[in-house]
């Protein structure tokens, strides 16, 4: 036994109350850190949260990204948490002499309270994930959380980002269960070959939900040489977008994939941000990641892999779900799709690496 319960969540306002409910509950510490903090409805419940919090003696440290939280009230934001005696960091601020430093996000979304209790996953903090605030075009997303020793371990790699400390670091795995982050020295080539030692070692399935399918080409290979030796590859993605270059440069790949015998949904009713992907049913993951350029070579990462029985079951019960409000790619159909959709298509291409 690890002593790790998991708990999964889909719906963007069950998961907040979770978290709400659990600074709420806080007894010594609270560390957030998020890609897109927003101050609408659902970021000033965040705000106020942490704030009597902070208030109350608690040690409360909050990391933001400067860039995903740059046109959210960010000005607002960090006049409220410093005022409530908040600890805020942005992360890579905009500095004309490191310019190159922008181009690389802290794009990982994690709670810890106390070192006893973790939340990890693709919600951001804002009212396009909340039903009551945003409706039923909400987006669909996928969040977890986590106790005992993992969350110990999900505090520690909280410390290592806030305090810069980029000295290589042994991820230590509860059982069964392993946190990687790409932040530390020699961690990215980690959490990449995890990735891709998941789809190499692949026996019956692989179900793959993403956002944004932009992958480098090593990933792309064994996705395509897993369909080829008979794995039963599905690959879920948005049909909707928020970001339409990668949408495109998605479908560049098609094709290719589609050949090899990759079967490809997209999905309908709304937009899809969640990132799992789930092998031979046993074996999966959930974090901050998607499988594109961005995630692999310049953004900050935080994913769980996990052996977990019960939630590997759950994840692979969702995908079910989602698949059926989706549209199957037909490979025949795609074939003689339009040329000017084929010319977007290569558009995003060109831009992947940067997207």
């Amino acid at each position: 036994m690890t002593g790790v319960n998991f708990e999964l969540y889909t719906d963007g306002d069950a998961l907040y109350d979770a978290m709400l409910a659990a600074i709420a509950a806080a007894r010594e510490e609270i560390l957030l850190e998020c890609y897109i903090f927003s101050l609408d409805e659902v970021g000033r419940r965040f705000v106020a949260a942490l704030g009597e919090k902070a208030a109350a003696g608690l040690r409360v440290r909050v990391q933001l990204d400067a860039a995903g939280s740059l046109f959210w009230h960010s000005r607002q934001l960090s006049r409220r948490l410093r005022e409530s005696g908040v600890a805020l960091k942005w992360f890579h601020r905009w500095d004309w002499r490191r310019p190159w430093r922008y181009n690389r996000r802290d794009h990982r979304k994690l709670l810890v309270v106390d070192g006893a209790c973790a939340f990890l996953g693709g919600f951001n903090i804002h009212r396009q994930s909340s039903r009551r605030a945003f409706g039923d075009q909400c987006w669909r997303d996928t969040h977890i959380r986590f106790d005992g020793p993992l969350a110990q371990e999900a505090h520690s790699l909280f410390e290592r980002f806030w305090r810069r400390r980029k000295r290589p670091h042994v991820p230590r795995a509860v059982g069964n269960d392993l946190l990687l982050t790409n932040y530390m020295r020699g961690a990215r080539r980690l959490l990449n070959g995890t990735f891709a030692s998941m789809l190499s070692h692949a026996r019956e399935s692989i179900l793959i939900t993403t956002p944004y399918f932009v992958p480098e080409r090593r990933i792309r290979r064994q996705i395509a040489a897993a369909a080829t030796r008979g794995v039963d590859v599905r690959l879920l993605v948005p049909g909707v977008s928020d970001v339409r270059l990668a949408q495109w440069a998605a479908r560049a790949a098609y094709a290719r994939l589609l050949a090899c015998g990759v079967r490809i949904y997209e999905y309908q009713p709304r937009l899809l941000h969640a990132k799992t992907l789930v092998v031979d049913n046993t074996y999966a993951t959930v974090g901050t990641a998607n499988l594109d350029y961005r995630s692999f070579l310049l953004n900050y990462e935080l994913n769980l892999f996990t052996h977990d029985p019960q939630l590997c079951r759950q994840l692979v019960d969702q995908f079910q779900t989602d698949l059926a409000s989706s549209e199957e790619i037909n490979a025949e159909t795609w074939a003689h799709r339009p040329r000017s959709q084929k010319l977007r298509e290569w558009t995003g291409w060109l831009v992947r690496r940067w997207l």
